[in-house]
């Protein structure tokens, strides 16, 4: 199953004493599980942003362990910055980033919230969208009159805090809990050193747009309403601040925006907006460039969206897919532009080595056959899966890219993507079926000199062995899934490669039988007997309807040939 990811941002009212943030950010550090992003201190604000990002139960822990330490090293009595604060930690928003919906973020928000109101003795107010109040989503309101209006605030019942004491904490302040959409803080380059110009195409994409005039004037009067307010004319996207402004670095202007909601305007409306309006002013958009991290699904969206304006086939490789978007938002135009980098799953990566993926050929071929008893035969059954399934996915994409039959390319594009997620699943599981037997190797090394030890070895090598089992089991349900494309395209697909489609079939079958060696294997050395016969008994059917749907597609790719013949 995909891992949840959540990232959050703390605010730290605390932005020149660099030994003071290392204290917050060693705490966040300590946590397992948790990558540390990033760390943006401003002396005159006087303020840190940081940034990491982990599965959600970890990061819960982490932002916890943070607010902590903050109320501990940082006095809001001594505090002075330039921006609003109210409390030693000012602000802590979670935000989803992947597999997560922003209701399962509202709740480990509130865990949170709950966990430090009850050990912290800090007031915590929840925002955005995990407010309590309507009044209270805005993160304005909730800090209004900032840190010097707190004792007054806290006396009236209105302000009573969500979490922690409803009590003035001197030292720490209050701190704001919220869950949030992602934001993208991102830049438009024009070939243009105008910033009256680049402002233009801001005021037409920005969502509060520009106020209206009586007439074209830039001096025209300004139209009001009733209430003798400026009628405005609303932009082309939703949650999209923007301002048009000069980089003397650059020698050009660009459109600097903050996306505030990427549901509503993704990374490539945005984009193609700003193309949209500056093309329309006789203007040229060159290029773009992202300023932080965004999630890999931003990525993905956008070169599928240009591929789909391109008429191409989405069922290419995420790298593919990337290299798409980056192109064609020219978010290479002002320096390089490394994707291990600027996706945060990527970054991630990095704490999840995929050493046999990371192989080439020759070396995977060697490794296997090295005295090493890793990888094995569950690694290569996962990747003669991948293979199978990459070869479906290639018969897709190649009847896709067929010209007689450009009226049907999102027909198999669709067949294409479904290829793809499940090749992509089973190379994920040819790294984790060694981790998984390595957690073996680790449970019997473990200590068994006294009857507590005796215990806990046991335990960790039942729990290895159970987990060594489902692995090949996942790889057997991958693999069968792998059929339905391979049938569909030795049916429909060119039939120059009814073949190609043919022999992953027969990968799909290898790798069903061979991953349930090792199901049948691994759960003889289960203590839990009913769950060794349940997994063995399905996998055992999954080989049964693997046999059959083989011989069902081999039949059909040796009547093409036969009749081509």
């Amino acid at each position: 199953m995909a891992k949840q990811l959540i990232e959050c941002v703390p605010n730290f009212s605390e932005g020149r004493d660099m030994d003071i943030i290392k204290l917050i950010t060693d705490e966040i550090e300590s946590v397992e599980g948790v990558k540390l992003l990033d760390v943006d201190p401003g002396k005159a604000t006087n303020r840190t942003v940081v940034t990491f990002v982990g599965e959600p139960q970890p990061v819960v822990q982490a932002a916890f362990l943070a607010i902590k330490k903050a109320a501990e090293v940082i006095d809001m009595r001594k505090h002075k910055g330039e921006h609003p604060r109210m409390g030693a930690t000012d602000v802590c928003p979670l935000i989803p980033i992947s597999n997560i919906t922003m209701q399962e973020t509202v709740e480990w928000a509130h865990k949170l919230g709950e966990m430090a109101g009850k050990e912290l003795g800090i007031p915590l107010y929840m925002y955005e969208y995990a407010a309590s109040k309507p009044e209270w989503k805005n993160l304005a309101t909730v800090r209004a009159g900032e840190y010097e209006a707190l004792s007054e605030k806290l006396e009236k019942p209105e302000w009573k805090p969500d979490y922690g004491p409803a009590r003035f904490n001197a030292r720490a302040g209050a701190t704001a809990i919220g869950a949030r959409d992602f934001l993208i803080a991102y830049n438009v380059n024009l070939n243009t050193t105008s910033v009256r110009r680049a402002n233009s195409v801001a005021f037409d994409v920005r969502e509060k747009g520009r106020v209206k005039r009586e007439g074209d004037k830039v001096n025209a009067p300004v139209i009001k309403d009733a209430n003798g307010e400026p009628v405005r004319e609303p932009g082309a996207c939703k949650g999209v601040k923007a301002i048009g402004w000069f980089i003397e670095e650059y020698g050009i202007a660009q459109i600097s925006m903050n996306i505030t909601n990427i549901k509503e305007t993704p990374l490539h409306v945005a984009f193609e907006e700003c193309r949209k309006s500056a093309n329309a002013r006789g203007l040229r958009v060159t290029g773009s460039e992202l300023v932080g991290l965004v999630p890999l699904k931003v990525m993905l969206d956008a070169g599928h969206y240009f591929l789909r304006q391109q008429r191409r086939s989405l069922g290419v490789s995420e790298e593919e897919a990337i290299k798409i978007a980056v192109k064609s938002m020219g978010l290479d135009e002002l320096g390089p532009f490394d994707v291990n980098k600027k996706v945060i799953e990527y970054q991630l990566r990095e704490d999840m080595p995929t050493p046999l993926l990371d192989m080439n050929l020759r070396a995977f071929a060697n490794e296997t056959a090295s005295e090493s008893v890793a990888p094995g035969g569950g690694s290569i059954a996962a990747y003669v899966g991948a293979l199978g399934a990459a070869l479906a996915t290639m018969v897709a994409n190649l009847s896709s890219h067929r010209r007689v039959w450009d009226h049907r390319w999102e027909e198999f594009s669709e067949w294409a993507e479904k290829g793809q997620k499940i090749k992509d699943a089973l190379l994920h599981l040819v790294d984790e079926d060694t981790r998984a037997f390595n957690r073996i190797i680790d449970a019997v090394r473990m200590p068994k000199s006294t009857e507590e030890e005796k215990a806990e070895r046991e335990r960790a090598l039942q729990e290895a062995t159970k987990y060594a089992t489902e692995v090949p089991y996942q790889t057997m349900e991958l693999a069968l899934q792998s059929f339905e494309v391979a049938k569909a395209m030795a049916e429909k697909g060119n039939p120059n490669s009814a073949s190609d489609a043919g022999v992953g079939a027969l990968c799909a079958r290898a790798a069903v039988h061979g991953a349930l060696l090792n199901v049948q294997i691994n759960a003889k050395g289960l203590k839990d007997k009913t769950f060794a016969e349940d997994i063995t008994g399905r996998a055992e059917k999954i080989a049964e309807e693997a046999d059959r749907l083989e011989k069902e597609v081999v039949g059909i790719v040796r009547k093409k040939v036969e009749e081509e013949g």
